[in-house]
């Protein structure tokens, strides 16, 4: 059975992530209550155990933007406890005048891969992050973001279809960045006109050679693990990019609401199937393991 790389899960402390304490904000996957607490690494390994994962990639989980460092510096501790994750994806302003501070801050942490800063914006205010909806064309985010190629490190790109545009435009001007995007667009609207919208973007994304599509975050909208759903994204995103620019991320614990980690698995390796072993191989491990130097 093909080894998996889990290029998207979250471990934290609910102290740390403000849109955990308080009232409960309104969230893009829907109620949270069961995961308003703590998500130590020992909790992801007891979910990973007998899934096949031999290599995962943390991706920042919104803390205080203050402590950017400090979030590193935590999935860097469970690192050297337990050897999960290799690779941290963390979080920087690219909005500042100069990123490159920040990021020298970083580099000491030996698990650093990438960056992310979520650029997404929706109509819906639920399903609205960014402060704009072209924050993609911002030229201080732009030329942030080329520097990322002084360090070595991606950039996961986090967009819905009607900002692909500008999102293609962002990977184009930085050719020797990786970007890789999340959750396979953020396909929210399924209606025929939603699929079109969302094609035509993943289409511009994948004329960039380096925007890569990540596998996860499919239960998003729906708010459960359908094998059926998450086959129609995956067989469609794998046409469009290939299988070596797809990779599986779990998005666990926000999945962990509707499915367990098993089943997940399950639905992907399930939609993946008809697609051919190695397809089914380069999606659920050789991809990730290259993108995030985790050989």
């Amino acid at each position: 059975m093909t080894a998996i790389v889990d290029a998207h899960h979250h471990i934290w402390r609910r102290a740390d992530l403000p849109w955990l304490d308080g009232p409960m904000q309104p969230r893009i996957f829907g109620p949270y209550e069961p995961i308003r607490r703590d998500y130590p690494i020992s909790e992801y390994l007891a979910d990973i155990a007998g899934s096949e994962v031999t290599r995962s990639v943390y991706v920042q989980a919104n803390w205080a933007k203050g402590g950017f460092e400090d979030e590193v510096a935590y999935v860097q501790r469970a690192t050297d406890e337990t050897g999960f994750p290799q690779g941290i994806v963390g979080y920087a302003d690219f909005l500042a005048d100069d990123v490159r501070p920040q990021l020298d801050r970083l580099t000491k942490y030996r698990g650093m891969r990438g960056l992310r800063m979520q650029l997404h914006w929706h109509e819906n205010p639920q399903y609205r992050f960014a402060a704009k909806r072209d924050l993609a064309r911002d030229p201080t985010l732009q030329q942030n973001v080329t520097r990322l190629a002084d360090y070595g490190w991606t950039f996961d790109l986090q967009v819905f279809a009607e900002q692909m545009d500008g999102a293609a435009e962002l990977a184009a001007g930085s050719p020797k960045v990786i970007f890789i995007l999340q959750h396979a667009g953020m396909l929210e609207d399924l209606s025929a006109t939603g699929w079109a919208r969302w094609r035509e973007g993943m289409r511009g994304l994948a004329a960039c050679p380096n925007v890569v599509s990540k596998l996860s975050g499919l239960g998003t909208f729906i708010h459960s693990n359908d094998p059926d759903h998450i086959a129609a994204i995956v067989r469609e995103t794998v046409e469009i990019f290939g299988p070596t620019r797809c990779l599986f991320g779990s998005n666990f614990p926000v999945e962990k609401l509707w499915t367990r980690y098993a089943d997940l698995v399950a639905a992907y390796r399930r939609a993946l199937a008809p697609l051919g072993e190695a397809t089914a191989r380069a999606a659920l491990h050789d991809t990730a393991a290259r993108v995030y130097r985790l050989n």
